[in-house]
């Protein structure tokens, strides 16, 4: 079985990042993917929740910034809970683990 996603996009926020006492840190960011509808014949922009741990999130902290473009490689993770009203929830995001920067220089200026 596999379980890998790749995706370029646009970042969406700066990237929120989380230190532990554990010494990890977390970075959190989105990511949209632009696609063709020909049905429509218009571009669709899809979200793309990430999640990235040590290394790579210090090097996503310190290089990336809302409007960067970026290469995400990962897996597809859920998370289930029940709110506070009972009601099932649940939210998929990419837990990367590689990130390329894909900009240009001259972008970042």
């Amino acid at each position: 079985m596999v379980n890998s996603v790749v995706v370029v996009g646009r970042v969406g926020q700066n990237p929120e990042m989380k230190y532990f006492d554990s010494g990890k840190v977390k970075v959190n960011f989105s990511v949209a993917v632009n696609r063709w509808d020909s049905r429509t014949k218009e571009e669709i922009t899809d979200w793309f929740n990430v999640e990235i741990w040590d290394k790579q999130a210090e090097v996503a902290g310190e290089w990336v910034k809302k409007g960067s473009l970026v290469g995400v490689e990962g897996r597809l993770v859920s998370s289930k809970w029940t709110s506070p009203d009972g009601e099932q929830l649940e939210r998929f995001l990419i837990r990367g683990t590689n990130i390329r920067l894909m900009g240009s220089k001259r972008e970042e200026n």
